[in-house]
């Protein structure tokens, strides 16, 4: 049996489905160039029927790769069809994912379907979206919880139609390995032609096993594993890639599979992810957590000082963590911060590197050393949102232990100055946030407010997410600044402009595996 492993990231589908982890297409062709560079065998581009936003991003992220193959997701219908094939047409390998659901529980209550329809319709879809792409990939949805002998019925109908990847997932995280590695063994013995096909797999992480169950699929005999960065995902996330690839390859010997994944890129991918969404990685997160390879135990540091291996079943090298020797400050001069961008996976225009450097000399006049968490702060805030409607301007407070805080406030729109306003809060912090929502008329309800360093030190920037709701619309904010209550207001400010552009574009699926 063929030992090599297809990744298959939906980041940019279903990681988007995570509340509030909306992304404009500038963002989400920006993922997709760093997850090609990354070496996976497929981008799940987005779901090009959802709405016209979803239709053009994907058009756009098909034209703008060259290697990887690019997915777009389609329900088993003509119309989500035709709009697939027409986001991913001018791609050098496009792929065309389409499903259906196959539980007793969905076909009953859901497409209120008999079986016999839903394996004609399956069919159907799947004949339909080969009449345009010989890479047509066929998921039947709630694949675990489905009666064993009819996926395979489905399945061998699907591949008389010509699909050419089947993909049985946990859409709902209910299976556990063993008991998914049994389903994936039955489906491939008892299935007539899937000797011809590649198995998937797509797990959600709701009891906390996609990963265990993932992996469990491919040592069963799964050949694609379909993951997302950091394990976004909607509920509680997906399988995360970084966790499938590092213990493939760092236990050879027990799963005998590699992949593609240059994995000195796996770090530094994690981080753009969650500059993008906003999404706050756990500091425990396995692999590309703040916590993955620290050691605050005595014993610990003993041992790792000793041999690293004592404590560390993985070098941090392996997984982009090596430490950079060149050390950015006040003196550093263009080609430093360029050179320094580039080995971080940033292409940028000359006049994005001179907006890049204006702002690296201020932050470098408060702040001795830059590192990288702080230039990938400063691109995310001075070009990665060129785009956006608000834009925070200046920013003033008053505040102590005696007196009510006060906060004046200027914002633009669209380059227009609005302000200054001057209003009172609670703390210095809901003063400036009453004052934006007085400046742009957009009164949201803020749902979560977090606050991090961006690096160490007492001199750190501070990182601002912040997740805000108008009426069902929830968007995720971020922030950088040396001064906490600044990095609060563009925080703010950048989930306005997201609202606004989920409002404007909506992407929400009707269904999802």
């Amino acid at each position: 049996m063929n030992n090599r492993v297809i990744i298959f990231d939906t980041t940019l589908r279903d990681g988007e489905q995570s509340p509030g982890a909306s992304m404009n297409t500038q963002e989400k062709i920006r993922i997709a160039r760093r997850l090609e560079e990354l070496g996976v065998d497929v981008i799940e581009a987005g779901f090009p029927a959802a709405s016209e936003g979803d239709f053009d991003a994907v058009r756009r992220i098909a034209a703008s790769v060259e290697r990887v193959q690019v997915a777009a997701l389609c329900r088993a219908s003509k119309a989500d069809i035709d709009k697939a094939w027409n986001a991913i047409k001018e791609a050098r390998h496009p792929r065309i994912h389409t499903f259906l659901a196959t539980s007793d529980l969905h076909m009953k209550y859901k497409l209120q379907m008999d079986p016999d329809t839903v394996v004609a319709k399956a069919a159907e879809a799947v004949r339909y979206a080969k009449t345009f792409t010989d890479n047509v990939e066929f998921s039947a949805e709630d694949g675990s919880r489905s009666d064993k002998d009819f996926l395979c019925r489905v399945f061998a109908a699907v591949i008389e139609a010509g699909a050419t990847t089947l993909n049985l997932p946990d859409t709902v995280g209910y299976a556990v390995p063993e008991e998914y590695a049994a389903l994936i063994r039955y489906v491939l013995a008892n299935t007539p032609g899937i000797d011809n096909v590649v198995l998937s797999v797509h797990c959600h992480n709701d009891l906390g096993l996609a990963t265990a169950n993932t992996l469990a699929a491919l040592m069963a005999g799964a050949r694609q594993a379909e993951v997302t960065i950091n394990g976004i995902g909607e509920r509680a996330g997906n399988t995360a890639l970084e966790e499938v690839v590092m213990a493939i390859n760092t236990r050879k010997n027990v799963f005998g599979l590699e992949t593609g994944i240059d994995t000195t890129k796996i770090y530094p991918v994690s981080r753009t992810v969650r500059e993008i969404t906003g999404m706050i990685v756990q500091p425990n997160k396995a692999i590309v957590g703040a916590n993955a390879f620290a050691h605050e135990s005595g014993i610990h540091q003993d041992g790792v000082l000793k041999n690293p291996m004592t404590y560390e079943i993985m070098q941090p090298e392996t997984v982009g963590l090596a430490k950079n020797n060149l050390v950015l400050g006040k003196h550093s001069g263009r080609a430093a911060i360029r050179a320094r961008l580039e080995a971080m996976g940033y292409t940028l225009e000359p006049d994005e590197v001179n907006v890049i450097f204006t702002r690296f000399k201020a932050l470098a006049d408060k702040k001795k050393n830059i590192q990288d968490e702080d230039l990938e702060a400063l691109v995310t805030e001075s070009v990665l949102r060129a785009n956006d409607i608000f834009e925070v301007g200046d920013v003033q407070i008053s505040c102590g232990n005696t007196f009510h805080p006060m906060a004046g406030v200027t914002i633009r729109r669209e380059g227009v100055l609005l302000g200054p306003v001057f209003t009172s809060g609670n703390g210095p912090i809901d003063a400036v946030f009453n004052a934006i929502m007085q400046l742009t008329g957009v009164c949201p309800e803020l749902l979560r407010f977090t606050v991090s360093a961006i690096t160490g030190g007492t001199d750190a920037q501070g990182e601002v997410t912040v997740r805000i709701r108008e009426g069902e619309t929830v968007a995720l904010g971020r922030g950088a600044d040396l001064d906490i209550v600044t990095a609060s207001a563009r925080a703010f400010v950048n989930g306005l402009n997201r609202l606004a552009a989920i409002q404007q574009n909506p992407a929400r699926s009707t269904e999802t595996i």
